[in-house]
């Protein structure tokens, strides 16, 4: 099982927002200064709310592991990763672990990026096709959500494996038989790594958030 969906978050009405969250969740909050900031995180928390509501999970306990990402401890099977870029939130739940990423396609992108931190044929990959930028967030979604997937988010090297997008993306050398998707929403790239082919992206509003 895997649900997977995303919320613009430009029109969340931040007061509201503020009083459905945890209190842990307003203190990460409170932590930004700018209200996008704001926005998206609590976004993102009421996303994985909804996720979590509507699979029948009620008053998950969030804690933290060894490299940063967060887990449910009082469900067994029950595994989340969250992303966000710009105005945009992600989420996913699922019962297997999964990593996902979205990024705001910036034209401006620095490609020395990939150069300097991708595997090479990725690099290569990259600077043999006319829209550079599109194809550099796809290799990042995509190299991020399996970074998130392990757990290890940036204490994985992004030169220390491969992702090969063919007419099916992979990884090279993949032990686990791992499922990647790769989406386009509008100026976004948004990837996944888990063991599920994911069918559907799921569009939620703020005020379905808000309702959560």
């Amino acid at each position: 099982m895997i649900k997977l969906a995303y919320c613009n978050v430009e029109n969340l009405d931040l007061k509201k927002a503020y009083d459905l969250v945890s209190q842990n969740r307003k203190e990460k909050i409170d932590f930004y200064r700018f209200e996008k900031d704001k926005k998206l995180s609590a976004g993102a928390y009421l996303l994985l709310k909804k996720l979590l509501s509507e699979s029948n999970i009620k008053n998950p306990v969030f804690k933290t592991g060894k490299y940063g990402k967060a887990y449910i401890s009082n469900f067994e099977n029950i595994y989340f990763n969250l992303s966000h870029s710009n105005k945009i939130v992600l989420c996913a739940i699922s019962n297997e672990e999964v990593g996902v990423d979205v990024e705001y396609i910036d034209p401006t992108i620095d490609l020395n990026i990939a150069k300097n931190y991708f595997y090479n044929t990725e690099y290569e990959n990259i600077m043999n096709v006319k829209n550079r930028p599109d194809e550099f967030f796809k290799y990042w979604v995509l190299k991020e959500s399996y970074m998130k997937y392990t757990g290890l988010g940036m204490n994985l090297e992004l030169d220390s494996f491969e992702i090969i997008i063919e007419d099916e993306i992979k990884l090279k050398n993949d032990n686990d038989n791992l499922k990647f998707n790769l989406f386009h929403i509008k100026n976004y790239k948004i990837g996944t790594a888990s063991h599920y082919d994911v069918a559907n992206l799921i569009e939620y509003n703020v005020e379905e958030l808000l309702k959560s």
